[in-house]
């Protein structure tokens, strides 16, 4: 009886486990989100073709957990071009 017990509890642990009550599913998509979040001033700076948009990948890759490294890719991926003399 005590071994059913038992069995059954583990049973229920690993249900838990493996199917939450959701939480598993909410902890991935947030992180998801944060992923995205995080590389937002990459994103802007490829959509927008800026001509330094490797330097922000960078920058961002390696400073973006600061939170200055991160508005300063932003900062580079928005900045307005300066439009190219013709000649």
């Amino acid at each position: 009886m005590m071994s059913q017990l038992k069995s059954s509890e583990a049973n229920r642990l690993v249900e838990a486990t493996v199917f939450g009550d959701g939480a598993t599913v909410i902890a991935v998509a947030v992180g998801v989100i944060l992923f995205i979040a995080y590389f937002v001033p990459t994103i802007v700076a490829f959509t927008r073709n800026v001509p330094n948009s490797g330097s922000v990948l960078v920058i961002n890759l390696l400073l973006g957990w600061t939170l200055i490294g991160w508005i300063v890719a932003l900062a580079m991926a928005a900045r307005s071009q300066s439009p190219r003399a013709t000649e």
